[in-house]
């Protein structure tokens, strides 16, 4: 039994990566961590008898340690207590599903602990993706891709990898062009005005995907698709702009990687989290999955579209963001979590998340390389000015 510490337990990739272990065994949940949500982590607590838990909220880890008293488990707290789950030597395998840039410190602990990483937290590659691709080299871990983006490329470059079978080179693998497809959000096909009436609730019905509340705001904006191009980038060691997004909307498609032969290779299937999650867990084996089966003849076409650059502004913002690299892209995703929060809780409108991206660029003082010191200040700074404006209007 391989031993599985789980960070981000009671969200949405949480809770299915439970019923994926569940479902095909060998895994022993041996850790778990949630931010607050304590209710769902009793449950889980008391199903799967974990050794370790994290409360990241000090109050609430209170609270947990007194409903369960009656449990063998050792409970800690806050960003210390997420360091210490995800760097126990105990681990055999650690699934980062955190939520936001609190996934940052507990991956780096993963990896420099020699344990392999199953990683859903886009955070940690969008700001820091240049110290951890290097750390991954230095410490001969493997970094997993959870999205179902970033799993389907991983899949199509099976047999293209370079030396070490897990992080290909372009050069080694023959890739020309990496095609990261996109649903379009609830809003495809509107104009940028009509976006300004659309409130969480609009937001929120995502046509295909059952995902948590901000990445679904994210998917809504497509600034989730600026951020995937950030992680592709370092995931597959390839230029921005040789990656190109791709409206598919019926989620069919996962993504393709097109080679320098001109042939392209697409990893296809239902919408499920489940199955990335899956293929992650336990790479390089394929177990049987889920029932449901995509049917091509009911499937009969699939459809594809140019992204709205105009429209969907996140997007744009975004791919500026990579192209210079460095800190600016922990401006743009910091500014982003600081507006899906204020747009989640009815603060401000739909589009006031792009206007606090674009105020938060705008003057930033690039920081090349920055260090993990200079990406938690610049969050905290970016967090800041985003206050500010929002304080003015």
């Amino acid at each position: 039994m391989r031993k599985l510490c789980l960070l981000g337990s009671t969200g949405s990739i949480g809770t299915q990566t439970i019923d994926v272990a569940n479902r095909l065994g060998g895994f022993e949940v041996y850790s778990l961590a949630a931010r607050s949500s304590i209710d769902r982590l009793e449950e889980q607590a008391r199903a799967l008898r974990p050794k370790r838990v994290c409360v990241f909220d000090e109050e609430k880890a209170e609270e947990f340690r007194k409903r369960t008293a009656d449990l063998a488990v050792d409970v800690v707290t806050g960003m210390e207590g997420l360091i210490d789950l995800a760097s126990d030597p105990a681990n055999d395998l650690t699934v980062t599903a955190l939520v936001g840039m609190i996934g940052i410190r507990p991956t780096i602990a993963a990896i420099e602990a020699g344990c392999d990483v199953a990683l859903a937290n886009k955070e940690t590659l969008v700001t820091a993706g240049h110290i951890i691709m290097s750390l991954l080299a230095e410490k001969g871990v493997r970094l997993l891709p959870i999205d179902s983006e970033h799993s389907a490329i991983f899949q199509c470059l099976q047999g293209h990898c370079g030396p070490d079978g897990h992080y290909p080179f372009p050069d080694e693998c023959g890739i020309e062009k990496i095609l990261l497809t996109a649903s379009g959000g609830p809003f495809r096909g509107m104009r940028y005005d009509e976006l300004t009436t659309k409130t969480a609730a609009d937001a929120l019905k995502h046509p295909n995907w059952l995902m948590g509340p901000k990445i679904t705001v994210d998917s809504a904006s497509m600034v989730n698709k600026a951020l995937e191009v950030m992680e592709a980038r370092w995931l597959f060691n390839v230029a921005p702009d040789d990656i190109e997004v791709v409206i598919q909307p019926k989620s069919i498609i996962h993504s393709a990687v097109q080679f320098k032969d001109g042939a392209i290779l697409a990893q296809m299937g239902l919408p499920d989290m489940r199955l990335p999650i899956q293929y992650a867990l336990y790479y390089p084996k394929r177990l049987p999955g889920p029932e449901a089966r995509l049917d091509l003849f009911e499937l009969a076409r699939i459809e594809f579209e140019k992204p709205d650059y105009s429209t969907f502004k996140g997007l744009k913002l975004g791919l500026d963001a990579i192209r210079q690299g460095g800190s600016i892209c922990t401006v743009f995703n910091a500014a982003n979590e600081y507006a899906v929060a204020r747009f989640l809780k009815g603060e401000i409108g739909f589009t006031g998340i792009y206007d606090i991206i674009e105020h938060c660029m705008n003057g930033h003082e690039n920081i090349a390389e920055p260090g993990l010191d200079d990406i938690l200040r610049t969050e905290a700074e970016t967090y800041k000015k985003a206050s500010e404006l929002f304080s003015k209007n």
